[in-house]
């Protein structure tokens, strides 16, 4: 898949879910699984990917039985560490939410970055996946990052920054989203790997097919 191409179809998702939102018809987005749907290339093993899938779904279900509409809790997992985001009522469900998480199978820690607020409003959550779409675009474009290395989510104009990363691939994609419009905050969820690891831990990059003279 082509830089152009994945740049494309990110900014077309956003634009979508941020359609939807604002319709209030939006289907169940958990940790961006559909951005992820988008590319074939990930640091993580093929095992980790499906168990951070499942990680995913399993909370929020959880999570929904729990506290039902009284809270906004969005679950992000990758290589087995969960972020929580979103509104919640009380600092009483903010802790009985990371322990409702941390109880889920195949889940090695929890970052509880829950807000006690008012749940925000189908407005906010559209200008918050555009920015994300955004700030997925511009790691699209910075040509010396792997794009499928990070993972972006934001809430309330905070952007959250997860994926197996470098330290310099840690501190150029924050300095991507802190320019990207809209963004007030950036917080990076990152687990800081070598160079080496880097390397070994990435695809090789798919070859495309040759044009078929004969069409």
């Amino acid at each position: 898949m082509t830089r152009r191409y994945l740049r494309l179809a990110t900014l077309t998702l956003a634009a979508t879910l941020s359609g939807l939102m604002l319709t209030a018809c939006a289907p169940l987005i958990v940790g961006g699984a559909a951005l992820g749907a988008l590319v074939a290339s990930d640091r993580r093993t093929s095992g980790t990917q499906i168990e951070d899938e499942s990680i995913e779904l399993r909370a929020a279900s959880r999570l929904r039985e729990a506290f039902g509409e009284r809270a906004h809790i969005n679950v992000t997992s990758y290589n087995r560490l969960v972020l929580l985001t979103g509104e919640v009522p009380s600092e009483q469900v903010k802790q009985q939410a990371e322990q409702i998480a941390s109880r889920v199978e195949n889940v090695r820690s929890i970052v509880n970055e829950l807000a006690v607020t008012g749940v925000t409003t189908l407005t906010q959550r559209s200008a918050d996946a555009l920015i994300t779409g955004q700030v997925k675009a511009s790691l699209v474009d910075a040509a010396d990052l792997q794009v499928t290395a990070f993972k972006v989510l934001t809430e309330r104009g905070t952007v959250y920054l997860l994926g197996l990363v470098t330290q310099r691939e840690a501190e150029r994609a924050t300095q991507i989203a802190r320019g990207v419009r809209g963004v007030q905050r950036v917080v990076r969820v990152f687990e800081v790997i070598s160079e080496e690891e880097a390397r070994r831990a990435t695809p090789p990059p798919t070859s495309q097919p040759a044009p078929d003279a004969a069409r």
